[in-house]
């Protein structure tokens, strides 16, 4: 079966996608990356988005008109991953705008881009609205991307974790002889692309290739303010978002220390900010093995700066386990999709903290019938992932 993946993230710069070939047999899967791409939002969608992301107020008819907006930019994204040969299945992710955590419980979740379109686009059923199942049974809906951990990592001795470093840092955790557990450590790009963007200190609003970091130098004490947050307290399983870690939050932190640093030396410092938090729970939990995804990973000084951190932990990128660094979480949606569409729970409660396992989406068909596959009744236990070349 064939599941196109498609993602936006908390960078909200544009769309990644995946297209994956799975094949199932005695609980064994096995999946071929097909494609990978990413397309970035028009300069004048993403300046909206923006606009209208917490801390900003916004309307319900900005909401509607994002919602419609970035439901076509998805569309226009799936009808390029899929111009080469079709797909079985599209699983849209969406864009998050809102993840509602209230005493330390994720109650809600918001993703928008109306997968109507993408369905009307390609003809081809779409799941979406992917992580809410989870919260209803007690999870945060997040991390997802702890499930495909668990099937990448199987079989690995020792204490093996595999890291995402997002808009936010995600880590899932895989202790011998115990259940997995995953969840939000805390920024990983979301504060550095708050402060590039709004400074304009490079045109397309992250710090490529850790340059402006590598120009900085950290400002310890505003690092220390900045460690003190109550969230990095808080037991796992727990989540965040850009509802917390935002640009008033860099600001109000900046004001507290005292200091008037530069943008090069701000963002040097929450570059740190990431290496030292995530080392810190590394750490913590005796891994051995750190399998790194996401687009902090090819950020040689949040990268390099993790690998100093923990000269007793392997860190690698994903690349070496099948999954692109780049594409990793549009593979995760397409294996959920894959999930959804025979049956199978695309969750792992003790990496969500949901009471139960659940089988994630909604469907929106195609332009024919809705035919979905035989059931599949044996568990998952490991995913194999190679690239076609």
């Amino acid at each position: 079966m064939k599941v196109l993946g498609m993602i936006s993230g908390t960078s909200h710069d544009g769309i990644d996608t995946a297209i994956v070939d799975f094949e199932f047999e005695d609980g064994a899967l096995a999946g071929t990356v097909l494609h990978s791409g990413s397309t970035p939002y028009s300069s004048g969608l993403r300046s909206r988005l923006v606009a209208a992301l917490p801390p900003s107020q916004t309307t319900l008819a900005e909401v509607c008109e994002l919602d419609t907006l970035i439901g076509q930019a998805f569309a226009e994204a799936a009808s390029a991953a899929v111009s080469g040969g079709g797909v079985d299945l599209i699983v849209s992710h969406g864009q998050t705008v809102f993840h509602w955590v209230e005493g330390g419980h994720a109650r809600g979740t918001l993703q928008i881009g109306q997968p109507a379109w993408i369905a009307e686009r390609t003809g081809t059923p779409v799941v979406s609205d992917v992580r809410i199942r989870d919260i209803t049974v007690g999870g945060h809906g997040a991390p997802l991307v702890s499930f495909i951990d668990t099937l990448l990592l199987a079989g690995q001795t020792g204490t093996p974790a595999a890291l995402n470093l997002g808009g936010i840092s995600n880590m899932t955790v895989i202790p011998p002889g115990a259940e997995p557990y995953a969840y939000d450590i805390g920024p990983a790009n979301a504060l550095i692309d708050t402060v590039v963007s709004t400074t304009g200190a490079h045109p397309l609003g992250f710090d490529e290739d850790g340059r402006i970091a590598a120009s900085g130098i950290v400002d310890e004490t505003l690092l220390e303010i900045l460690l003190e947050d109550s969230y990095y307290r808080l037991r796992a399983p727990k989540s965040t978002g850009k509802e917390h870690f935002h640009g008033d939050y860099v600001s109000d932190a900046v004001f507290r220390s005292g200091s008037s640093p530069s943008t090069a030396d701000l963002v040097a410092t929450l570059t740190e900010l990431t290496v030292r938090s995530v080392a810190r729970e590394v750490r913590s939990a005796a891994v051995d093995l750190l399998v790194v995804s996401g687009g902090g990973c090819r950020n040689p000084v949040m990268f390099e700066g993790l690998r100093r951190a923990l000269p007793e932990t392997r860190v690698v990128r994903s690349d070496q386990f099948g999954a692109p660094a780049d594409d990793k979480e549009a593979i995760a949606f397409a294996l959920i999709g894959w999930c959804t569409a025979h049956g199978v729970a695309g969750t792992i409660p003790a990496g969500t903290g949901a009471r139960e396992a659940r089988i994630l989406g909604t469907i929106t068909p195609g332009r024919g019938p809705l035919v979905m596959p035989t059931p599949i009744t044996q568990p998952l236990h490991s995913l194999v992932l190679t690239v076609a070349t």
